[in-house]
């Protein structure tokens, strides 16, 4: 395809547009020698800075003996190499161009030493697509009834009692439930990768390494044993790795008894009726929770299965190799196949959720910035002030106020959207949108997103532990 736009003039510098695809153009750039003239100036400078001449102070050179020293055509090819970006991004805004990633560029004519002709160059860069969107408003949406069980109730009183535990040393094997406190030290090919005393973990919680359950069981107080697992974290990430796993102590979690006596030590309640007739509420209200959580993905199905939304192959590419580089798994087809269609189905998300907060006239104050970082610092489980500098200096900061704009954007939608009950009773989800404890708004539905151009990257956060475990405080 190649629909040629008009080409668009600056005083100065020419461009023109041409689509390659849905996402993708090229710009043909042409630039005056004498719109090249300051970079020249400044090459001048530049190169003066970096030789020594004898009889002339470092830094103050004449053009001239430059000239004559290194050549006309290196000062120019200097001079183009500082301007290009800048040329570019003029030719970016002429032709209201969004890009998505970085262009390719190609020089195809430089000025002659003499100072005649011009500079051109054409660039290919990945562009957000032009989205046609469906309806917004009133949009039908069905989900669950509220159903408020016996079962439901049951787990409630069942974790106020775990919390309300007590831990006590046994001398027995560990099994499946028991509390442990651990020494790992993981290494690679006899190369300590990393190690840690002291850690406490739930046997069978599945939140460590992958296998380290099965080493576990009936593994005892000063025993120490070995397991192959793959690395969670760090820059050897995906790469088996020999963990060695000595136990410290085995503990137990003794519950107290279900009486009135542990509804007055667990509540504000003096029986048991009282305090699972409380617990009946509050399971009740998460369930209408629920409901929004389940409205709110049930909207992003609606809209993702509405809209076409064209990809970059690039910058999937791009997505895909970083993906399977990182896991060292370059040559699984298997699985690049599914981190494909993941990442395809992700980025398609974004620009469609992107085009979304366009049209709702989104905006992003600091406050809701903020509130954004320091609910995502907890799944790093970061300070979130160390976690918004590591942000700042990662330069991810744009990228984290999009992601914002785009759960702004689909809250706005849900706002609108007819919402009933499968018993067809409407269901006001507004007050959830607004209450600010509701997960509706902040933790609804994580969008799966990929860490490429169009959002923060991972890679560019601090790297964590390489076993990727965290101390459970409950032990």
């Amino acid at each position: 395809m190649t629909d040629i736009r008009r080409p668009q003039e600056t005083p100065a510098v020419k461009s023109a547009v041409e689509t390659l695809n849905p996402t993708r153009v090229k710009l043909t750039v042409e630039v005056p020698f004498d719109e090249l003239k300051p970079s020249l100036d400044r090459a001048y400078k530049t190169i003066g800075s970096q030789v020594q001449v004898p009889g002339f102070r470092k830094g103050h050179v004449p053009p001239r003996i430059i000239d004559q020293r290194v050549g006309r055509g290196a000062v120019i090819e200097e001079a183009v190499s500082e301007a290009l970006p800048q040329f570019y991004a003029q030719a970016v805004e002429q032709g209201e161009l969004r890009p998505l990633g970085q262009p390719k560029v190609d020089v195809t004519e430089v000025p002659d030493p003499s100072g005649s002709g011009e500079l051109k160059f054409t660039a290919e860069v990945d562009v957000r697509p032009e989205i046609t969107l469906p309806e917004l408003d009133g949009i039908e949406l069905t989900v669950d009834d509220v159903v408020v069980t016996d079962e439901d109730v049951d787990q409630q009183v069942q974790s106020l009692r775990e919390r309300f535990g007590t831990l006590k040393t046994v001398e027995r094997p560990a099994a499946a439930d028991d509390f442990v406190t651990l020494d790992l030290r993981a290494e690679i090919d006899g190369e300590e990768i990393d190690s840690v005393k002291g850690i406490n973990y739930q046997v069978g919680s599945g939140t460590m390494l992958a296998g380290i359950d099965e080493a576990l069981t009936d593994l005892s107080a000063g025993e120490t044993t070995t397991f192959v697992a793959p690395l969670a974290g760090g820059d050897r990430a995906g790469q088996d790795a020999q963990i060695t796993v000595t136990v410290q102590s085995v503990k137990v979690r003794e519950l107290p008894e279900l009486d009135d006596d542990f509804a007055q030590l667990a509540s504000e309640f003096d029986s048991l009726d009282e305090l699972r007739g409380n617990l009946h509420e509050q399971a009740g209200l998460m369930k209408k929770y629920e409901q929004g959580i389940q409205a709110r993905e049930k909207l992003l199905e609606h809209l993702t299965a509405a809209v076409e939304v064209p990809v970059p192959e690039g910058l999937i590419a791009e997505e895909v190799h970083r993906h399977l580089e990182n896991e060292s798994r370059l040559e699984d087809d298997e699985h690049r196949a599914e981190v494909e269609t993941e990442a395809r189905k992700a980025f398609g998300t974004q620009l469609l959720l992107d085009s979304i907060a366009e049209k709702e006239e989104v905006s992003v104050n600091q406050q809701e910035l903020i509130e954004y970082l320091v609910a995502t610092s907890r799944q790093y489980g970061m300070d979130p002030n160390e976690f918004a500098r590591s942000v700042d200096e990662a330069g991810q900061v744009p990228a984290m106020v999009q992601e914002v704009a785009r759960r702004k954007a689909l809250a706005a939608v849900l706002s609108r959207a007819s919402v009933k009950d499968v018993s067809g009773n409407v269901i006001d989800l507004n007050e959830l949108i607004d209450d600010e404890d509701a997960p509706v708004e902040g933790e609804a539905v994580e969008l799966p997103v990929p860490s490429g151009p169009a959002t923060a990257d991972p890679s560019a956060l601090p790297s964590f532990p390489a076993m990727g475990f965290e101390p459970d405080d409950e032990a």
